[in-house]
């Protein structure tokens, strides 16, 4: 039997600015941009019982609260807060399966012989978040990651909820089947009329007369309801992409507005297929314009790297050809088809001399240790470091591990 925890940061930007400014404690706080055409990027809890919530548009929010103070947000102090975080989740186990800044999945299961109970862990972990960044978390623990990801929802703010196995399905039944993972407004809507209003109704109907309905969805709806979830926690050493995005708090348009956050991001990436082992071989560019329209671009390279500088001139490539001077609202750099040797491996020659190290390669890694004992801020790049909302890294001097 698994034992999941799915750690979810309670409106993780807003608390960041609670916390770094105490006189926006127990205030309606909004982070969002311009009032006129920008986004709630988060919401205080205070200010949620009226009704604002993330991604709603600036201006609706502002009618509903008129009342609540609105702040710029700040990435850079997010991004440090996140990565003291994600430390505080490796003393635990290195199956750490980011989703986004702010919340995870940690496989635990190797880890309860250390440690105690996934119950214990994870309020131990709470307990850590707390002391050390000052910030409040929820968790949810289960067996399977969907059930996890609910669980914690349910024990917002500040609190966890753990379901047992044999609880899962009792669990499930009284939510609205439109907390099922897959279900967005269309299906909910198609579901309830078919008289399937919770989440217990789909689970006591046959599960071919869900597939007769909804064919393989429906069929992987039914599990969902009956608590059955294999997939695992990936780490990034497993996955099959490593990634970074960003969604501007305005629209930017032109390469020098653009470059440094595929820079910016590019870094991040570099830094995660470091730490995880892997090289990769694809490089993708996302770019998402003022109006919702979404596109990629991809090229091949002819060997696997995990060098942030290699990696941001073949972005920046695809940037150039794929910006069409046009207001962009996000940018995000991935690399695809990882490899843990970097590649093929190649027969060597009798009397070949030993490959030596890539200038490259020495360079990131003493980078790399500065970064664990100063911060990422310590070196950085001119472009960057002259962005105020962009960071290559936020990475944190991580503390002791615990002796087992």
């Amino acid at each position: 039997m698994r034992a999941i925890i799915h750690v979810d940061m309670d409106a993780f930007y807003a608390s960041v600015e609670q916390r770094d400014n105490p006189e926006l404690r127990g205030k309606p706080l909004i982070v969002g941009g311009d009032a006129r055409r920008g986004v709630v990027v988060a919401a205080s809890y205070e200010v949620r019982k009226y009704g604002v919530r993330s991604a709603m548009p600036m201006a609706r929010a502002m009618k509903q609260a008129p009342h609540a103070v609105v702040v710029k947000p700040r990435f850079s102090a997010y991004s440090e807060a996140s990565e003291q975080v994600f430390s505080i989740f490796e003393r635990y186990t290195p199956l750490v399966e980011p989703l986004s800044l702010d919340e995870a999945f940690l496989d635990v299961t190797a880890s309860v012989g250390l440690f105690g109970t996934p119950a214990d862990m994870a309020r131990r972990i709470r307990k850590e978040i707390a002391a050390e960044t000052g910030l409040p978390s929820s968790a949810g623990i289960a067996a399977v990651k969907f059930v996890a990801k609910i669980a914690s929802d349910v024990a917002k703010p500040n609190g966890q909820r753990e379901v047992r196995a044999e609880e899962t399905v009792a669990f499930l039944a009284g939510l609205p089947v439109g907390r099922l993972w897959g279900v967005g407004p269309k299906t909910e809507e198609a579901l309830k009329r078919a008289g399937l209003e919770t989440i217990g109704d789909v689970a006591r109907r046959d599960v071919a007369w869900m597939e007769a309905r909804w064919g393989s969805s429906g069929r992987h709806l039914w599990e969902l309801a009956q608590g059955i979830d294999p997939r695992e926690v990936v780490p990034d050493r497993e996955a099959k992409s490593v990634g970074a995005e960003d969604t501007f708090d305005e629209d930017l348009t032109g390469m020098d507005a653009l470059s440094p956050h595929v820079h910016s991001q590019a870094l991040r990436v570099a830094r995660r297929l470091r730490r995880a082992g892997v090289k990769g071989r694809v490089v993708q560019l996302k770019l998402k314009f003022a109006d919702f329209t979404l596109i990629t671009r991809r090229t091949t390279l002819p060997s696997a790297t995990d060098d942030g500088q290699t990696l941001y001139r073949v972005a920046k490539e695809l940037l150039e050809k794929a910006h069409e001077d046009k207001p962009v609202r996000l940018t995000g750099v991935s690399m695809q088809e990882l490899d843990s040797e970097g590649g093929e491996p190649r027969q060597l020659g009798l009397f070949t001399e030993p490959e030596k190290p890539k200038r490259s390669d020495k360079l990131n890694a003493a980078l790399d240790r500065i970064a664990e004992r100063f911060g990422s801020k310590a070196v950085t790049t001119a472009d960057i470091a002259g962005s105020p909302e962009s960071d290559p890294d936020p990475e944190r001097p991580k503390k002791p591990k615990r002796p087992n």
